[in-house]
């Protein structure tokens, strides 16, 4: 079977930036983690499937799937990857483990609700084969999603989720969050792809952000790529500043890659 193995001697300096309970709150425990090159890029291009992290760092981040309720994704990330959206820890269901325990919900966010799911997704052959959920999707209130999608999805245990759109601007992520916590995700993992990450990243989302585990690849991928570079802000008087900084950091080497977590600071 194909199970990773993440040794329990690593975890310790990832517990800190792991989910914890929130009380009281009405938003889930939020993760932002991705992988990224040198010049800040995630992808060589939209939509062109880019592999940039190494073996200790791809078990890492399935590590952090098996400590998160939900993985969150953008269509675009879906259509270019056709991914699992799974975790496979050894230990974890559907890899040693019994039942789905330790699986994340798969969420992807499809507006338009474009993405062609069918039988032959790979992650509905996952879940058909007891190694991961079925995807919930969030699409935008109003758009027209076809009966056959919605009775596939239905049928393995998914569904469509409709929200609403600020014009021009895509979701509103506290409302987005909230719905997922009422929905009883108590944490998510959000890991891309780019249009994602760099409207999360937007100044009057950041706060929504309670983690940041970004893994960073010893390579450039040149110009054109996609690229996390969210929107700079600026003070009273109009003076650029800078879009974000991290405080409580810390880094760890996994094979030749470094991860970096941290928490967005003001």
């Amino acid at each position: 079977m194909d199970y990773l193995t993440f040794p329990s001697s690593e975890t310790p300096f990832l517990e800190s930036y792991l989910p914890k309970d929130k009380a009281n709150n009405d938003l889930p425990f939020t993760t932002l983690t991705f992988a990224t090159s040198l010049d800040s890029s995630l992808a060589l291009s939209p939509g062109t499937r880019t592999i940039l992290s190494g073996p200790q760092s791809k078990a890492m981040t399935h590590y952090l799937r098996s400590r998160h309720d939900a993985i969150l994704i953008g269509v675009g990330t879906a259509v270019a990857d056709n991914p699992g959206l799974n975790c496979r820890i050894q230990g974890v269901g559907g890899y040693g483990g019994e039942g789905l325990q330790g699986q994340p919900r798969p969420i992807v966010l499809d507006p338009s609700a474009r993405w062609e799911i069918n039988d032959g997704s790979k992650i509905l052959q996952l879940a058909k084969e007891g190694r991961g959920k079925v995807p919930w999707i969030i699409t935008a209130s109003g758009v027209s999603i076809s009966e056959d999608k919605k009775s596939l999805l239905e049928s393995h245990g998914g569904k469509f989720i409709s929200l609403d759109i600020i014009e021009g601007k895509g979701f509103d992520w506290a409302e987005l969050l909230r719905c997922l916590k009422s929905e009883g995700l108590e944490s998510v993992m959000i890991e891309g792809g780019g249009s994602v990450i760099n409207s999360l990243l937007e100044p009057q989302f950041q706060y929504l952000v309670d983690s940041v585990i970004v893994t960073i690849a010893p390579t450039w991928l040149g110009q054109g790529g996609v690229v996390v570079s969210p929107k700079r802000r600026f003070d009273g008087s109009g003076n650029a500043m800078a879009a974000s900084r991290l405080k409580d950091v810390k880094w760890h080497p996994f094979g030749e890659d470094v991860v970096l977590c941290g928490r967005i600071g003001q």
